[in-house]
C-alpha cells in the first residue's frame, strides 16, 4: 500500500464532510494535536528511561493521552460536528482532573510563576504543556470561525494543566525543585 495519494499536492486536504485548504483553521487544529501527541510519544519514551516503580502510572496516563488525543483530531475532523459520532466525553475531562488533584497532592505548595525545566522528564512534560496551550490557542479560534465540539476545546484546556501538575511532579520523584520565576508576584492560590 503506498501512502501517499498526491490528492494534497495543490494545496488543499480532505475533512470530513469538506475539502479544504491545508492551512484551513480546523486542519491546524487537528494539526497541532498531532505535534503534541508527537510530544507526549517523546516524554513517555524519556520516562521508560527511568526506573520503574513511580514512573508506571505517569506512562499509562501518557498511553491514555495519546489514544484521547487521535479522538480528540477525529471529532476536530468533521466540517460539521454531529454529536452522535463524537468521542471525547465529559469522563475523560473529569479524569484528568482526579489526576491532576493528585499529583497536586504530592508536590509543595506553588505560589509563584515557575521555570520549564528541572529534569529531563519535567522539561519533556512542560514542552507538551506549551504546545497543547498552542493547540487550544488554534481550537478557541477554529471554535469562533467554524463548528467546533465543546467537549474538545474543554479536554484540551485541561490537559495543559494535567501536563503542568505531571512536570511539577515528575520533577518532586527526583528530587528537583521548582525554580520560581524571579520577578513573579504571588499568582497561585491553593483551593481547599
Amino acid at each position: 500500500m503506498k501512502i501517499y495519494t498526491r490528492t494534497g499536492d495543490k494545496g488543499q486536504t480532505s475533512v470530513i464532510g469538506a475539502r479544504v485548504g491545508k492551512d484551513d483553521a480546523r486542519v491546524e487544529a487537528y494539526g497541532t494535536l498531532d505535534e503534541l501527541n508527537s510530544f507526549v510519544g517523546q516524554a513517555a519514551a524519556i520516562l521508560a528511561k527511568q526506573t520503574a516503580g513511580e514512573w508506571e502510572d505517569l506512562r499509562e496516563q501518557l498511553m491514555i493521552i495519546q489514544h484521547e488525543l487521535f479522538d480528540c483530531g477525529s471529532d476536530l475532523s468533521y466540517a460539521v460536528p454531529e454529536a452522535d459520532k463524537m468521542k471525547v466525553k465529559p469522563e475523560m475531562t473529569e479524569r484528568l482532573e482526579r489526576w491532576i488533584d493528585e499529583y497536586g497532592e504530592r508536590t509543595p505548595p506553588l505560589e509563584k510563576f515557575i521555570l520549564s525545566g528541572g529534569s529531563e522528564p519535567a522539561a519533556a512534560l512542560h514542552v507538551c504543556r506549551t504546545v497543547c496551550r498552542r493547540a487550544e490557542r488554534r481550537i478557541v479560534t477554529l471554535a469562533r470561525e467554524q463548528p467546533c465540539p465543546d467537549e474538545v476545546r474543554k479536554y484540551v484546556n485541561r490537559l495543559s494543566d494535567y501536563l503542568f501538575a505531571a512536570a511539577r511532579a515528575a520533577n518532586a520523584i527526583l528530587g528537583f525543585s521548582d525554580v520560581e520565576y524571579e520577578r513573579s508576584a504571588p499568582v497561585f492560590r491553593r483551593r481547599s
